[in-house]
């Protein structure tokens, strides 16, 4: 979209975590970003200087709070305090990816449940919205008391796999957790869903127990919303090969990719591994067998929507 979005109350900044998603999303709506500096002093603390006037105006910042989690967090956090002092008019969070989302329940005992403390970090600084992408769990929008617009990476990633024709497809969902969104995947490309059942002795460790579902001779596609050690997705890929499936292509909304991540995909069964770019991959995660898809014009419509005061469901169907 090359037009100029004429209303100028509306204003798009962005802070560290992701400035090229920021760019695009501002691109697509037709606005330039605003103005500000983020920057630390020697100690590590963090400055911001908004260097425009936002008074009046319905500001949308954009931050996926993404590694390293805490910086981008704290910038968040001071960026919106620093919009409600200048006198925005609202103040609304544009969070790609959630980080702290898979602390959003007490698995055991004296565990924390981080998820609901970022929730009450984002709304006490004075967020008045937030737009998010595939929580890790959907219960997280009541985790906040203000407006939550909850967009779906699914049907990006179901037709990009719908364009390359595919014969054959069954979708896979790793582990129990998942089934909805395979159930989703699977609708859009009129496929069968299959399941592995997984079970994860501690945090970042999985082995696969056995397959439900008929996958000989199929073209398996993987779905997961965030892959982070990428543990779980190259052991249920094995797992898929050896139980006769034709060949295996995965795909998750968030691409965490830490640690050991990238060495197991090179190494795996996965055949190409389609991401969107919630998080920036940085150029040595870009290898040859990950696609990258952009969630730029879901954000910047539903920006859009929101600012006109339309209905964001739409966007789902």
């Amino acid at each position: 979209m090359s037009s100029n979005y004429t209303d100028g109350s509306l204003k798009v900044l962005s802070l560290n975590s992701n400035p090229k998603l920021a760019q695009e999303i501002a691109d697509h709506i037709g606005v330039s970003l605003g103005k500000c500096t983020v920057s630390k002093f020697s100690d590590g603390e963090v400055q911001i200087n908004i260097e425009e006037s936002v008074r009046g105006c319905d500001v949308y910042v954009i931050q996926s709070t993404c590694a390293p989690v805490n910086q981008h967090l704290m910038e968040l956090l001071i960026m919106i305090d620093a919009l409600k002092r200048a006198s925005a008019k609202s103040i609304n969070i544009v969070m790609p990816y959630y980080g702290y989302a898979r602390q959003d329940r007490k698995a055991r005992a004296r565990e924390p449940i981080a998820a609901k403390l970022v929730a009450n970090l984002i709304e006490t600084a004075g967020a008045d919205r937030v737009i998010s992408l595939d929580l890790h769990a959907p219960q997280i929008q009541g985790f906040f008391d203000v407006p939550i617009d909850h967009l779906q990476g699914v049907p990006i990633l179901s037709n990009y796999f719908e364009s390359k024709g595919l014969d054959d497809v069954i979708v896979v969902s790793p582990d129990h957790g998942g089934v909805t969104r395979a159930r989703k995947m699977a609708d859009r490309l009129k496929a069968p869903i299959g399941i592995i059942d997984k079970r994860r002795p501690r945090p970042n460790v999985a082995e696969v127990m056995n397959i439900i579902g008929n996958i000989e001779g199929k073209t398996a596609i993987l779905i997961d919303d965030i892959i982070d050690t990428a543990g779980t997705i190259t052991l249920a890929s094995n797992a898929l090969i050896e139980h006769g499936a034709k060949e295996v292509y995965a795909c998750c909304t968030h691409p965490v990719l830490s640690g050991p991540a990238i060495e197991r995909i090179r190494n795996s069964q996965i055949k190409e591994l389609v991401v969107t770019n919630s998080i920036p991959l940085p150029p040595e995660k870009e290898i040859e067998n990950i696609t990258k898809l952009s969630v730029a014009p879901l954000i910047g419509e539903a920006i859009i929507r929101v600012h006109e005061l339309q209905s964001v469901s739409i966007l789902f169907d």
